[in-house]
């Protein structure tokens, strides 16, 4: 069950991450999370080209569409809910993507720290 009261990291409302392609643990656009989201979906991140080959080499395949999950795959450009600890992964890695700040939810913080999600903050 989704929460009605979604803050973002920096203490305002949670901003839509994307419509197209339909984002998030619910598929709402957002990047909502409740217990039952083991991956805590809830950095909202540009996709980049470096990120998706590296998600892919490390066993999360996000390019390829999986219709039976209504999932397009996705491409460089795309806005995406991810999992918190992947963008930690791949930050530490030296690849994480840019992030919309207004649209990744607080519960990103319990994983990854406000500054390097700042340090990544989309413009």
């Amino acid at each position: 069950m989704k929460p009605d009261d979604s803050l973002n990291v920096l203490g305002g409302a949670l901003a839509p991450c994307s419509s197209d392609p339909l984002t998030g643990f619910f598929r709402d656009g957002h990047c909502n999370t409740c217990a039952a989201d083991q991956g805590s979906h809830t950095v909202c991140a540009v996709m980049t080209a470096e990120f998706l080959a590296y998600s892919k080499y490390v066993g999360n395949d996000l390019t390829t569409p999986h219709a039976e999950f209504h999932f397009p795959g996705l491409k460089a450009g795309d806005s995406w809910c991810l999992c918190a600890a992947r963008f930690l992964q791949a930050h530490d890695e030296g690849c994480a993507p840019k992030v919309h700040l207004e649209a990744t939810h607080a519960k990103a913080l319990d994983v990854v720290p406000l500054a390097v999600l700042k340090e990544n903050a989309a413009p």
